[in-house]
């Protein structure tokens, strides 16, 4: 396949930038749970605050050409992708946001405003230069485990592209998670103008602050249990419990970056390990039901007007099968990508539009048994 043209670039630029327009995506949170089978699942959600993007599936086969975006306008890193692979993307583009490869490894991109900033390079490293909105599908195309993702982030610089949207003038605040089939995970951040890869046992991801700040901030919760509370005395009363759930009183419910975290890292910690990757995947849209935002219940104001919260898609990738799973706001159906099923080393990719609207399977009897 030939380079991305220039026109289909400002599109995935366009793209971006209602991803990441202020107060907008602020509210991504992704997991990993591990089967007894070691069946390992990737999964999250995505929030868009209200922004109409063209939200799609694809499948990029191994072979697809691209050129990285640089603040200078010159060519940037170039690569051929060495693994198919499929996920999330918009307006038709072989560029994702969010999925998983053939190799087994998986990336997403989630908000990191405030704190994202970003590699400086000298134009002299143009050809080792990508942008942000391009790090998830570079990742994806290149690579097989996460010890090989920490090797190659050190041979590019990511750089701050400004964003050539209307209403956008910085560049887009990311961070990524990266999981393999073996369960290894990091969080990739750039802070300081440094990079920053740190290594995630919890297998838990939302937004700012930074990822060691809400490790820390995990010691204000160690109270918290699956288990239910004892009974106590106090001054010769005996308190019971109302009802089950007890041990997680004071368990954050909000949607706050913060709270989300505390409440993925132990909800996911809790459950009852599934047997298998299919058991994992229908046990992960379980858990990211917990942050499922209804239009309207997080609210904000970008450029004077209302800006109105939702979840747009809940996806899992399971990377034993190099399966990808979705349901969005508009059908709560999951629908599957089979990536080895697929054509994976073919010359274009394939898009596959998402069902636009709910299904209700009519269960009325006909007749009444006797």
């Amino acid at each position: 396949m030939s380079y991305v043209t220039r026109w289909a670039l400002v599109l995935a630029v366009a793209f971006m930038a209602t991803v990441a327009l202020p107060n907008n995506a602020d509210a991504c949170t992704g997991i990993t749970l591990k089967a007894e089978d070691d069946s390992v699942v990737y999964a999250r959600t995505m929030e868009l605050g209200g922004a109409l993007v063209e939200w799609g599936l694809v499948v990029v086969p191994q072979g697809t050409s691209y050129v990285g975006t640089t603040p200078w306008g010159s060519p940037g890193v170039k690569w051929t992708a060495k693994y198919a692979f499929t996920g999330m993307n918009s307006y038709g583009l072989p560029y994702v946001a969010d999925g998983v490869n053939e190799a087994g490894l998986a990336a997403g991109t989630f908000m990191f405003a405030h704190y994202a900033e970003y590699q400086t390079p000298a134009e002299r490293d143009a050809g080792k230069t990508l942008a942000a909105f391009e790090l998830t599908t570079w990742i994806l195309s290149n690579f097989s485990t996460v010890a090989d993702v920490k090797e190659g982030l050190l041979q590019v610089k990511v750089a701050a592209v400004v964003l050539e949207a209307p209403g956008w003038d910085e560049a887009p605040p990311f961070h990524w998670m990266v999981v393999d089939e073996s369960g290894a995970a990091v969080v990739v951040e750039y802070v300081a103008g440094e990079l920053t890869v740190h290594d995630n046992p919890l297998g838990v991801i939302t937004n700012a602050p930074t990822f060691d700040w809400h490790l820390t901030n995990l010691k204000s919760y160690v109270n918290l249990s699956a288990e239910d509370a004892s009974e106590a005395e106090l001054g010769g009363l005996t308190l019971t419990q109302f009802g089950h759930g007890s041990g997680m009183l004071g368990l954050p419910g909000d949607f706050t970056p913060p709270s989300r975290f505390v409440r993925a890292a132990f909800l996911k910690s809790a459950v009852v390990p599934a047997k298998d990757a299919t058991e994992a995947v229908l046990q992960a849209f379980h858990i990211l039901n917990q942050f499922d935002i209804p239009l309207g219940a997080v609210r904000g104001v970008r450029g004077g007007q209302p800006l109105l919260e939702q979840t747009d898609w809940t996806s899992a990738a399971d990377l034993k099968n190099r399966c990808y799973y979705i349901h969005t706001a508009d059908t709560r159906r999951i629908h599957m990508i089979d990536l080895m099923q697929a054509p994976r080393d073919g010359t274009a990719y394939i898009n596959i539009p998402l069902p636009q609207e709910e299904v209700f399977e009519d269960l009325t009897p006909a007749e009444v048994s006797e």
